[in-house]
């Protein structure tokens, strides 16, 4: 669609702050259905505005400025199609549509163009699949066909094949596929401003990083994992390819999910994201450690009862993390083992453009995917006092991220990680005070006792390091103190034993 014209809307999507965990939301591409036109697995084309695209939109779904701007005169069959409907904005319309099962939804496709492109909206088949077949299903292209496929699988597809519909315009579904199938803009990926060390000792890392709060990327510390060595997609598939795995809201066999993320183009594809790996894998467990600069994990004190802290995070080029901070005011770490991953961090009191956290914290309200975010927002940071840190993590890389820095991640390519959160003595006062929130209900995550997990993690602290948390309340108020009574320029300059200081007008 050359010279088209997006009159953006930044769609918004709430989520828990207090989870790792990807939450099932929609938004996708690629329906099926059978008639003339459209069978295409086309070429990539320059949308114009520095924009790369992967191919052509299906439906032949149009931004509304092209119906202002470049198509005039033309009607909207989206308005038409809907008849009495028509009033209702686009994302009403897939919020009814989504209260029906998939008989309905095909036989009203049939009825209209409009309502044909929007039944074969992909993130409604998406929803259908997860919530019938939960994790069940082979990928078979895009999700209808993967519904028709497992539901009815004496039905015979000759293969995948869209109407083109005419003078269909609409923001909402136009921006879905954009976010799709967008490739990263070269000017998102050249910042590169995070502090890059290695051969590090661990007192220069606490000196330099983790006591003063800061993002670091340590180079050269994954060289002894076996992880590094070893963790292929083949190697995976043989160690642990019927092993079901935490894949958004459902559980997946690795092999099916391999095969869906090899196929899958979307704008929010499905992150395997598993806390429980090392149990179900033991042999995953044995081919790393936790480098040498996080070790000092006072959550283990806990044992068995500690919050979730680790997770094996596998997806395919697009998928990732929106903006967060991570649970319970941990610190982490992130190593990735293969791909490599774009990361923008904000400081805790810098909170990002388009990101709409609730007073007490508990949800974040942000836009629907990680590409709509840097279409419509990354522009911004660049006139900021307060710049992000960026930097793209490559394989053998590990990104420090301090406790309450929001951070977004997405993945350049298909990816393989290791991420771990943890409490050391530098953090660990921040963390028995987020616990003892009086919401901590709502906001700790990762256990199912979240009510008492303060009162069980300081008891287990004194019990294993008797003194340590006085001794740390104590230097935190030598701190506080020293801070208070450094001398500031105006008080210096109304000194009265500096002589008067005054000024004239």
């Amino acid at each position: 669609m050359p010279n088209s014209l997006l009159a953006s809307r930044n769609r918004r999507r709430r989520s828990k702050s207090k989870s790792k965990r990807q939450k099932l939301i929609e938004n996708q591409r690629e329906p099926q259905c059978q008639e003339t036109a459209l069978t295409e697995e086309e070429e990539e084309e320059d949308e114009g505005n520095g924009f790369k695209l992967k191919t052509s939109a299906k439906h032949g779904v149009q931004p509304l400025g092209n119906l202002y701007f470049v198509n005039k005169g033309a009607v909207n069959v989206r308005n038409t199609g809907l008849g009495n409907l028509h009033v209702l904005t686009d994302e009403l319309v897939l919020e009814i549509l989504a209260l029906l099962d998939a008989t309905h939804l095909g036989v009203l496709s049939t009825v209209t163009k409009s309502f044909y492109v929007f039944a074969n909206h992909e993130p409604l088949w998406r929803n259908l699949v997860l919530e019938e077949l939960k994790g069940d299903f082979l990928f078979a292209g895009s999700w209808k066909a993967t519904y028709v496929a497992a539901s009815h699988p004496k039905f015979q597809s000759s293969g995948e094949s869209v109407l083109k519909i005419r003078d269909f315009y609409s923001d909402y579904l136009f921006q879905s596929w954009l976010c799709a199938n967008l490739e990263m803009k070269r000017e998102w990926l050249e910042r590169d401003n995070i502090t890059r060390v290695r051969g590090l000792s661990v007192e220069d890392f606490i000196t330099n990083f983790e006591e003063p709060n800061k993002p670091v990327l340590l180079e050269g510390c994954l060289d002894d994992w076996g992880a590094v060595k070893k963790w292929s997609k083949e190697y995976l598939s043989d160690v642990a390819g019927d092993v079901e795995f935490a894949v958004g809201p459902v559980e997946m066999k690795l092999e099916n999910y391999f095969k869906y993320s090899d196929g899958v183009t979307e704008e929010r594809p499905l992150y395997l994201f598993d806390p429980k790996f090392a149990e179900k894998v033991p042999v995953l467990d044995s081919e790393y450690e936790a480098p040498v600069y996080f070790r000092d994990d006072l959550f283990s004190v806990l044992g068995n009862e500690r919050p979730d802290y680790r997770w094996i995070i596998i997806g395919p080029s697009g998928s990732g993390s929106s903006f967060h901070i991570d649970p319970n005011s941990t610190s982490a770490w992130n190593a990735v083992i293969t791909g490599s991953k774009k990361w923008v961090l904000f400081p805790p009191d810098v909170v990002p453009p388009g990101v709409h956290p609730s007073p007490d914290g508990a949800e974040v309200a942000c836009p629907v995917s990680i590409m709509e975010w840097f279409m419509n927002f990354y522009g911004d940071t660049r006139s900021w006092k307060k710049r992000p840190v960026e930097c793209v993590c490559k394989a053998g890389e590990v990104m420090f991220v301090p406790n309450g820095w929001w951070h977004l991640v997405i993945n350049l390519e298909e990816s393989i990680a290791i991420t771990q959160n943890y409490v050391s003595r530098r953090n660990l006062l921040n963390v028995l005070e987020f616990l003892k929130k009086p919401n901590a209900k709502e906001l700790v995550s990762g256990t199912n006792d979240r009510e008492n997990l303060h009162d069980k993690f300081k008891k287990a602290i004194e019990e294993a390091y008797p003194g340590t948390i006085q001794e740390l309340e104590k230097k935190a108020e030598e701190k506080r103190i020293a801070e208070e009574q450094k001398v500031t320029f105006w008080d210096a300059a109304t000194d009265s034993k500096s002589g008067a200081f005054k000024f004239s007008f």
